[in-house]
């Protein structure tokens, strides 16, 4: 066995590591995602791992693992799809995960107009109502979670980006199922504890910029991010 082979196999296996983790966070019965639950169990989540947060080298592979995750589901329907980038150097607080997580959006972003177009269903502006993040033209709502979270829900073992498809939203509240599947969520994250993030708001009231990060402050700011077109 030669020296690439041994190395292909051992990152195989951290990688596998990483997900077997991700998966017990997820399917503890007190996590209160069941949209997540949904798409774990149904086998529509893919995982990606990197070495760090705001590290351009693993924001350009992430970009190229999440253009090709979203060829592979140009109608995802309405059952939950989630794409999980997980990554291996930890973070020391909350206030420097939404710093990174911004860093290295900005960072997937610079790279994206070269070939693709901002999603035109959605705003690059990041304080409009109307924004979602775009890579390959497709918009995305992102879910940052992580070890020194303040939200249980958020609390995964190691930082995580949790990539979801915008027009999947729309095609659950078109279905009927996007409020159900949100008063459940909350319900059981009231449960866990005691109340909802303060800074969650329905799509279209705000922007979903702040939700990102997870931070629980009323007043989240500090959204250090530019499109490059509008």
């Amino acid at each position: 066995m030669n020296t690439l082979t041994t190395t292909t196999r051992a990152l195989a296996g951290l990688k596998q590591g990483f997900i077997a983790r991700f998966k017990a966070f997820v399917g503890s019965p007190a996590f209160p995602c069941v949209g997540a639950k949904s798409a774990m169990n149904r086998g529509r989540m893919a995982f990606g791992l990197y070495d760090s947060l705001a590290d351009e080298d693993d924001a350009a592979a992430l970009c190229e693992q999440l253009a090709e995750f979203s060829r592979q589901f140009p109608e995802p329907g309405v059952d939950p799809v989630s794409f999980v980038a997980m990554f291996r150097e930890p973070v020391a607080n909350e206030d420097e995960f939404h710093s990174r997580l911004w860093t290295h959006l900005q960072a997937m972003h610079d790279l994206d107009p070269a070939n693709h177009a901002w999603d035109p269903a959605v705003s690059s502006d990041v304080e409009d109502p109307r924004f979602s993040f775009s890579i390959a033209s497709r918009a995305f709502f992102v879910v940052g979670l992580h070890p020194r979270s303040s939200r249980l829900a958020r609390r995964a073992p190691f930082p995580c980006l949790v990539f979801n498809f915008h027009d999947q939203f729309e095609a659950m509240r078109d279905d009927g199922r996007y409020d159900r599947l949100q008063a459940a969520i909350r319900a059981r994250d009231v449960a866990l504890q005691g109340a909802i993030n303060p800074v969650l708001a329905r799509f279209g009231q705000a922007s979903e910029a702040h939700q990102y990060s997870g931070r629980a402050q009323a007043d989240p700011g500090g959204v250090a991010f530019a499109a490059r077109r509008a």
